[in-house]
């Protein structure tokens, strides 16, 4: 795992979206999983900027999102499909057909997950997947004692993480209590993972994440087994970990640091 502590959360986005930004450039129909949440957003922003004044070409772009609510239909504003459509692809241009989100307006939701996960296996690999981390460490809508070999399908929301989304919603009674997410082996599977995490509040799961055991109580955990998982975090959400000192040397002098950097000219 690649540890990367920077000093702001517009920084923590600015370098994730320059590693993504040469990864589209040089294959343009690239396979991207997008997150949702407070923690992309930045990265999304910074795209979003990358395309309007450095003529970055993202109309090719195919994506998966991580996860949706389960009972809200796909236009509801707070739906997972609304708010990439809103945040995401149009601000990048990309093709709202290329993008896909699980149906959790379904009718028979099992078939609907082990549908999502066959359309990932036809387009994929996921050459590059974004994550956030929950307070409790969940990833995607992972909570804790999720299996790390599971696939998409149906959860019910940890009380917390309603309570962390009830800000998106008029009340907390209107968060709803299920929600379909790609499982801990769904997303392990994709070649590239970059995680970003901002603010105090990310600090435990952020240590547990990295410096913990590898745990289902700490979903997020599962990164240590990947072989190419990068995470990203500003010094507040880097403030627990107990080898910070060591990440910032190790990042300084690494020889393929230039792979989080846009090549100019």
């Amino acid at each position: 795992m690649q540890v990367v502590i920077v000093p702001t959360p517009a920084e923590v986005g600015r370098l994730a979206a320059a590693k993504i930004g040469h990864l589209v450039r040089g294959r343009p129909d690239t396979v991207l999983g997008l997150a949702t949440g407070s923690s992309p957003l930045a990265i999304y922003a910074e795209l979003a900027r990358q395309v309007a004044e450095e003529g970055l070409d993202c109309s090719q772009v195919r994506a998966f999102a991580l996860d949706e609510y389960v009972g809200l239909p796909p236009e509801h504003p707070e739906s997972y499909r609304s708010v990439l459509m809103r945040d995401v692809v149009e601000p990048l241009g990309m093709d709202p057909s290329n993008v896909h989100v699980p149906d959790g307006s379904a009718a028979d939701v099992a078939a609907a997950c082990e549908a999502y996960e066959a359309q990932i296996a036809e387009t994929g690999p996921v050459a590059l997947q974004i994550l956030g981390i929950g307070a409790n460490g969940h990833i995607g809508f992972n909570e804790p004692t999720s299996s790390f070999a599971s696939r998409t399908r149906i959860k019910t929301l940890a009380p917390q993480t309603r309570a962390d989304n009830a800000r998106f919603f008029d009340s907390p009674e209107q968060v709803p209590t299920h929600c379909l997410t790609q499982g801990l082996g769904t997303i392990l599977d994709a070649t590239t993972l970059v995680l970003v995490a901002q603010g105090e509040t990310k600090a435990d799961a952020v240590a547990k994440m990295v410096e913990g055991p590898v745990s289902s109580m700490c979903p997020g955990s599962a990164l240590q087994l990947h072989r190419d998982a990068n995470v990203i975090v500003d010094e507040a959400a880097a403030s627990r970990l107990t080898l910070a000192d060591y990440y910032r040397y190790t990042f300084a002098n690494r020889p393929a640091w230039q792979r989080f950097e846009t090549p100019r000219g």
